[in-house]
C-alpha cells in the first residue's frame, strides 16, 4: 500500500504538530524514524533499492511489539462477539488500532491493519473448522485483507483533525467493501453484529446496521483520543499545564460516552397492530457436522414426528393450536414436488396440526438440469404446496463452487457439494395463513439489501429459515441469532429464527429474545408473534448513509494524499530556486 508523508510534511496545514512541538524526540512517537526519502510523499513507493536481509530482519524486529498488540487487539475484538459476547471490547480494539496506526506510514498502517485482522478472523470464524482449518485460514486471510486498506487509511487520516470523526468513516467503507466482495461478499464480522444488546442497538432504527458501526467505531477512536491526551499528560507534565492537557482528554472522553449513550434516545418501536400465533417445530439431525443429512427422509421423519406430537397436544387440550407452523431450512432434503414419499409425510404433519406450515425444502430446478432450489413453501392443509420463496443469496463453497470445473480438479473435498444452488430473484414476502411474513434463508440474514426489501415489500414480521447443523456448538448459531436481534430492532419487526438443530428462537421487536431452544434437541416453541406495518428510518433511507460515510472516509484519505503530495511540490521548487 502507498505509504503516507514521513513526520518532517505530516504536520503541514493539517492541525497536527509536527515532532518538535508535541515534544517528541526527532525520531517520532516510540522512536519511529522518519519515513525514508525515497518515499513518494504522495503515497506511492519511491524508487529505493530493495533491502537486504540484515535490515529486512531488523525492520521486523522492530516492529515486533507494535504486530503483537495488533494481534492482541484483533483477537480481543474476536471475544466481544457471540459466544463470548464481551462488547466493550469492540471499543477497545477499535481505540487499539487507531493508536497503533497513528502517525505511522501508509505501508506500516496496512501492515498493522492486517496484523490485526488476521487473528480476529481466525477468532471469530473458529466454527468453520468443521470443514478444516486451511478453510478456516483460508477465509480469515481474504478477510484480513481489507483490513489493510483500512489500516492504510486510518494512518492518513490520522494526520486530520478530528481525526476519530474520519477514522469511523474509514470502519464504514471497509465493512461496504467487504459485505459485497468477492463473490458477493461476507458481512460477518462486522462491529455492528458484535453490539446487538448494547447501548448503541437502538441506532439500528435510524441508519441500520452500518451507523451502528459508525457509532462503535467513533466511540473507540474518541477513547484512544482521551488515552492519547492522557499519555502525553503524563511523559509531559511539565510541557503543558495539567488545567490544559486534562481538558484535552475529558473533551473526547466525555464525546465518547455521549456517542454511546446517544442511542437510548432513540424510539424503537414496538407496539403491534396485530398479533399471531405461531409454533417453531425443530426436528433434530442425527448427527452434527458435514455429514449432517444422513439418509434421506431422517430429517423429515423428526420434523412430522414433532409435528405430529404438537398435534396431538393440540386434541389434548395441553396447548392452543397455532395460526401457522414454521419448519427451519431442509426441514426436507428430498424434493416434495418430485418424491412421492416426502410429500406424503409433509402432508400427513400439515393436516394433523390443521394450519398451513412454512417448509423448507430442497427442490430441483424446473428446467436447469443438474440445480436445486433452496426454498421456503407454504403448505395450506387443504390446497397443499402454494406460494414458495428461493434464496436469493447462496453461498460460495457451501452452496455452489464458483469455477467449479478449474477448482475440483485441484480441490477434491468440493466434491461433498455436488450440485449448485440456483439463486432466487424476489424477496420472500409470503402469506402463511393470516400472517404476511418476509423469508430469509440462513446466511441472508447478514446481509443489509436482503433483509430491508423484504421488509419494504411488505412483511409485517421476519423468519429466518437457517441450517446450522453442520456448526452445531461451534458458537455459530449464537453469532446468527445476535444478527437476527440487530435487525428486529433495525426494522421494527418480530423476528422467528427455525433451525432444524437449534438455536431457534422468537425476538421481539426491540431485539430481545423471548424464546429459544437448546441446540441438538427436538423441541417445539409457541407464543404471540407481534405484526407491524410502520416501517423505520432505516427502512425509509436504506443505504444512504452507509454510502454517504464510506466517501466522506475515503475523501478524507484522498485529502491526506493531495495535501502531502502538494507539499511535496513546494518543497521540490524550493530546493530547486536559486539562493
Amino acid at each position: 500500500m502507498p505509504p503516507t508523508p514521513d513526520t518532517a510534511t505530516a504536520g503541514h496545514g493539517t492541525g497536527v504538530p509536527p515532532a518538535a512541538a508535541a515534544g517528541q524526540t526527532p525520531d517520532g512517537p516510540a522512536g519511529r524514524k522518519p519515513a525514508a526519502a525515497s518515499e513518494d510523499p504522495a503515497g506511492a513507493p519511491g524508487r529505493a533499492s530493495v533491502p537486504g536481509p540484515r535490515r529486512l530482519a531488523a525492520a521486523a524486529r522492530r516492529h515486533a511489539p507494535r504486530s503483537a498488540l495488533a494481534a492482541l487487539a484483533g483477537g480481543a475484538l474476536a471475544a466481544a462477539f457471540p459466544p463470548l459476547g464481551w462488547w466493550p471490547l469492540s471499543l477497545l480494539a477499535v481505540a487499539a488500532l487507531a493508536l497503533l496506526t497513528r502517525g505511522r506510514t501508509a505501508r506500516q498502517g496496512a501492515w498493522t491493519g492486517f496484523a490485526m485482522g488476521l487473528p480476529f478472523f481466525v477468532g471469530l470464524l473458529q466454527w468453520l473448522r468443521v470443514i478444516g482449518w486451511d478453510a478456516v485460514l483460508g477465509l480469515s486471510v481474504i478477510q484480513a485483507l481489507f483490513f489493510v486498506p483500512l489500516g492504510a487509511g486510518l494512518a492518513a487520516v490520522s494526520r486530520l483533525r478530528p481525526w476519530p470523526l474520519w477514522g469511523a468513516c474509514l470502519w464504514v467503507a471497509e465493512e461496504w467493501a467487504r459485505d459485497r466482495v468477492p463473490l458477493g461478499g461476507f458481512p460477518w464480522g462486522r462491529l455492528a453484529f458484535a453490539n446487538t444488546s448494547t447501548p448503541f442497538t437502538p441506532l439500528a432504527a435510524l441508519g441500520g446496521a452500518p451507523l451502528v458501526t459508525f457509532a462503535v467505531a467513533l466511540s473507540g477512536g474518541l477513547l484512544a483520543a482521551a488515552g492519547l491526551a492522557l499519555w502525553r499528560l503524563r511523559r509531559r507534565p511539565a510541557a503543558v499545564p495539567p488545567r490544559t492537557a486534562v481538558p484535552r482528554a475529558l473533551v473526547p472522553a466525555g464525546l465518547a460516552a455521549a456517542v454511546t449513550l446517544a442511542g437510548q434516545a432513540v424510539p424503537v418501536p414496538t407496539d403491534a397492530d396485530d398479533t399471531v400465533r405461531i409454533a417453531v417445530v425443530q426436528g433434530n439431525v442425527q448427527q452434527p457436522g458435514m455429514d449432517f443429512l444422513g439418509r434421506p427422509m431422517l430429517i423429515l421423519s423428526n420434523h412430522v414426528e414433532a409435528t405430529l406430537g404438537l398435534a396431538e397436544d393440540i386434541d389434548a387440550g395441553r396447548t392452543e393450536r397455532p395460526d401457522l407452523v414454521i419448519w427451519p431450512e431442509n426441514a426436507s432434503d428430498l424434493d416434495p414436488y418430485r418424491d412421492p414419499a416426502a410429500r406424503a409425510a409433509i402432508e400427513e404433519a400439515v393436516r394433523a396440526v390443521g394450519v398451513p406450515v412454512l417448509v423448507g425444502a430442497l427442490v430441483d430446478h424446473p428446467t436447469k438440469e443438474g440445480y436445486v432450489e433452496n426454498q421456503g413453501i407454504v403448505w395450506d392443509p387443504q390446497t397443499g404446496p402454494g406460494d414458495s420463496y428461493t434464496k436469493q443469496h447462496p453461498v460460495p463453497f457451501g452452496e455452489y463452487v464458483p469455477f467449479r470445473e478449474q477448482l475440483s480438479k485441484v480441490i477434491s473435498r468440493l466434491e461433498r457439494v455436488p450440485r449448485d444452488f440456483w439463486p432466487g430473484d424476489h424477496s420472500g414476502v409470503l402469506d402463511v395463513g393470516p400472517a404476511r411474513l418476509g423469508d430469509v434463508i440462513c446466511f441472508e440474514v447478514a446481509y443489509d439489501g436482503i433483509v430491508r426489501d423484504t421488509v419494504n415489500d411488505g412483511a409485517r414480521a421476519l423468519v429466518v429459515q437457517t441450517n446450522n447443523a453442520t456448526y452445531g456448538h461451534t458458537g455459530q448459531p449464537e453469532q446468527q441469532l445476535a444478527m437476527s436481534s440487530l435487525r428486529a430492532v433495525e426494522h421494527g419487526r418480530a423476528i422467528v429464527t427455525a433451525a432444524p438443530s437449534g438455536i431457534s428462537a422468537i425476538v421481539a421487536p426491540d431485539g430481545t429474545v423471548l424464546q429459544r431452544t437448546e441446540e441438538f434437541t427436538q423441541d417445539v416453541l409457541t407464543g404471540e408473534l407481534p405484526l407491524r406495518d410502520g416501517r423505520t428510518p432505516a427502512d425509509r433511507v436504506g443505504a444512504a448513509p452507509e454510502w454517504a460515510m464510506a466517501v466522506v472516509g475515503l475523501l478524507a484519505w484522498a485529502a491526506v494524499a493531495w495535501r502531502t503530495r502538494r507539499a511535496a511540490r513546494r518543497d521540490t521548487a524550493a530546493q530547486d530556486s536559486p539562493a
